[in-house]
């Protein structure tokens, strides 16, 4: 390296350049991690296993409740993790590959509108939290939850925006988005007028104009506000 260094030619130097910038991004990466783990490390620390869980598509006006719940390898930490909402499709995507990979297990639940509207959004995101914990093919000793409390025995940490604080709350943001959008994008081919490919259901002026043009569909949240004036 030092080598590199010391040559004066304007290629070598590009790439000596594009090098360091990853090594320093990788730095920062291993950094971030490290700061997002703290609450894992306690456990891990004891040799206990620890679940993170969390919900997406709470606040869209249609399509399920999506869950998921990792389990953490702490030997093989996997770099980049955060809130779902804060990355990249493609970001989301790679790192939903890795998490599937390199985890000791996770799941993911899945609540359906009609659900929602017979017990709230709310409780549904409980109840899909509680199911993703329960299909894990290992039991959980500790779960880290994004700030919701589920009716589990397994002992909880709440974590008031857990999803960008926790690597293990993260990783299960990340499962369970990519696995809800990519049902969402199927569901548009069923109902393209509705542009659920890009809106993913959320309320987004698409959305409501096509609701006021073509009235709900079957996957609608029918107790949602917004929907139930075109619920004629």
């Amino acid at each position: 390296m030092h080598e590199l260094k010391k040559d004066s030619r304007k290629s070598v130097q590009v790439l000596l350049k594009s090098y360091e910038r990853k090594c320093e991004l990788i730095r920062i990466k291993k950094l971030e991690y490290e700061q997002k783990s703290t609450f894992e490390a306690k456990f891990w620390s004891q040799n206990k296993i620890v679940a993170g869980v969390d919900e997406v598509g709470r606040g869209c006006l249609a399509g399920p409740v999506v869950c998921g719940a990792v389990v953490l390898d702490s030997r093989h930490p996997i770099l980049g993790i955060d809130d779902s909402k804060k990355l990249s499709v493609r970001e989301r995507e790679r790192l939903s590959e890795e998490i599937k990979k390199y985890a000791i297990c996770y799941s993911v639940a899945i609540i359906s509108p009609k659900k929602i509207d017979q017990i709230n959004i709310l409780e549904a995101s409980r109840l899909g939290m509680l199911q993703a914990v329960n299909k894990l093919k290992i039991t959980p000793q500790e779960l880290l939850i994004d700030a919701i409390h589920i009716n589990s025995s397994i002992p909880q940490t709440d974590i008031v925006k857990g999803d960008a604080r926790s690597v293990s709350i993260g990783a299960a943001s990340i499962i369970a988005k990519v696995y809800r959008d990519a049902l969402m994008t199927k569901y548009d081919s069923f109902y393209p007028e509705y542009n659920f490919k890009k809106n993913k259901g959320y309320g987004t002026k698409d959305h409501l104009s096509a609701l006021e043009k073509y009235g709900i569909t079957p996957i609608h949240r029918q107790s949602f506000s917004p929907v139930q004036k075109f619920n004629a």
